[in-house]
């Protein structure tokens, strides 16, 4: 099979380059799982986009202060000068953001931000919303249930890659190859992805010499509902607090201001840290409330929490919600550069979560990631059409390593909770340096593939935060 190009991830970024590619092209979509299984699907608080041309310095100095300091402005900068386009091109198209009862698009505030500016649909369901929307406009086929096991390298060209699909792996090659397969949440216990987000191709890339970037800045959700059984957990999203939710322990102390004068309003990493010490140090339960919302308001604003906690037997507004921070976003990832290439290798991008284009830096501001996935899956998609396509000599041969291996599972578990415990929300050398030593021996210890390729991205992650004593953002390092 030879395609034009293959597409991996069928997230925001995957099929907004999809929609950029014509028809008369032989597009390929690939799916890890169901389309649907993706961290679009869960994204619930909405778009930003500069509010007008005014609004772009604003929106840029917001995601620069957010990122402490290393982001890169240039990518900051085109990113919100081309926020106005994509929106308007999505409702162009036909989408749907939330209106008043005039027409106008509402918008509403998250932590960090300076002012109203993110477009929300179905309430609290953007993510949904928009994902639905772009299955539907993308006019490319989609092979779903497919694991990309490799990618086919030939001298510093990538020619297609190796999937596992229908109990049989294949190879499918490619002028352009596109990775927006996600970030990596599973690696973690608690997190707030999907299942099938696991940092497969982040490993392969590692394999191939390709360069990650920032792989120590990880990012946790402060306010995640983490009862109940499963790994990936109830996300509250941060428009509750935008809209002003509050912070509180046992006795409705909201104690965030003790951290931090923006108290809720704070950036996530300041936040998620508040709430974990203050834990620490207390033992109190902390949670969210709502209690101030009006009932008819708070449920039709944000629908999906209202149905999803009164399943567990929560009456909101009313009642307050127990939460923790938990994994949300690997802001570190596949280095790319402003067309979403992957720098020296020619007929391969990277956009979406799967990227760092250093549009994040240190911490990524509320809602700009799936501006992001927006603004670089187009910019990839114009890349390729605006490139001369090359061919590739070699043909590759199916590799026979295994995909599993028994005792694979138990190891898998074991990595998600050294993860959590050891490289999360706050890290120190001894944690760092005994977490470094279990993956490594769990590397030469016989384990399938697909394993090794997590392991292989939980270790960058590791290695990365041991490089960078000194605390930024959300890598935060105390001593042991």
């Amino acid at each position: 099979m030879r395609y034009d190009v293959v597409i991996i991830g069928a997230g925001v970024a995957g099929l907004y380059a999809a929609i950029g590619l014509p028809k008369h092209l032989k597009v390929l979509i690939l799916s890890k799982s169901h389309p649907w299984e993706c961290n679009t699907y869960y994204a619930q608080g909405g778009v930003t986009t500069a509010y007008d041309t005014e609004d772009i310095e604003l929106h840029v100095s917001d995601t620069l202060e957010a990122g402490a300091g290393m982001c890169d402005k240039q990518a900051v900068q085109m990113m919100s000068e081309q926020s106005q386009e994509v929106i308007e091109d999505l409702i162009g198209r036909g989408f749907l953001f939330d209106t008043d009862a005039n027409g106008n698009l509402l918008y509403t505030q998250e932590a960090a931000h300076s002012r109203s500016r993110i477009l929300h649909a179905g309430g609290d369901a953007t993510g949904r919303y928009l994902h639905h929307f772009l299955l539907h406009q993308n006019p490319h086929p989609m092979l779903c249930n497919a694991t990309v096991t490799d990618l086919l390298i030939e001298d510093n060209r990538c020619c297609g890659v190796e999937v596992y699909t229908e109990g049989a792996r294949k190879l499918i090659y490619a002028d352009n190859v596109i990775i927006a397969s996600g970030g990596v949440g599973s690696l973690y216990e608690y997190h707030t992805n999907s299942s099938f987000i696991s940092a497969d191709i982040h490993g392969i890339c590692l394999e191939k010499g390709i360069k990650l970037e920032s792989m120590e800045m990880m990012q946790f959700h402060p306010t995640v509902f983490v009862s109940g059984s499963g790994a990936r957990k109830l996300l509250l999203t941060e428009a509750l607090r935008g809209e002003g939710a509050w912070i509180v322990d046992e006795n409705g102390y909201r104690f965030l201001y003790e951290y931090d004068e923006r108290g809720e309003m704070a950036p996530r990493d300041i936040v998620s840290r508040a709430i974990f010490d203050y834990k620490q140090r207390t033992s109190s339960q902390v949670y969210i409330s709502c209690a101030h919302f009006d009932k008819e308001y708070f449920q039709n604003r944000f629908p999906n929490i209202f149905k999803a906690l009164r399943d567990l037997g929560y009456n909101l507004p009313q009642d307050r919600v127990p939460i923790s921070p938990a994994f949300h976003y690997a802001i570190g990832g596949i280095k790319s550069d402003l067309e979403g290439r992957v720098p020296n290798y020619d007929g391969l991008y990277v956009v979406g979560e799967a990227a760092c284009t250093g549009v994040h830096g240190a911490n990524r501001l509320a809602s700009n990631s799936l501006l992001e996935g927006l603004v670089f899956g187009r910019r990839a998609s114009e890349s390729i059409l605006s490139s001369i396509p090359s061919h590739c000599r070699q043909i590759f041969e199916l590799s026979s390593e295994p995909l599993e291996m028994v005792g694979d599972k138990e190891k898998k578990d074991a990595l998600r909770r050294l993860m959590w415990d050891k490289v999360s929300i706050v890290r120190t050398q001894e944690g760092l340096n005994e977490a470094l030593r279990l993956i490594e021996e769990m590397l030469s210890s016989k384990v399938g593939r697909l394993l090794k390729l997590r392991l292989l991205s939980a270790r960058a992650i590791v290695q990365s935060a041991l490089n960078r004593h000194e605390s930024i953002g959300v890598h935060y390092r105390i001593s042991s």
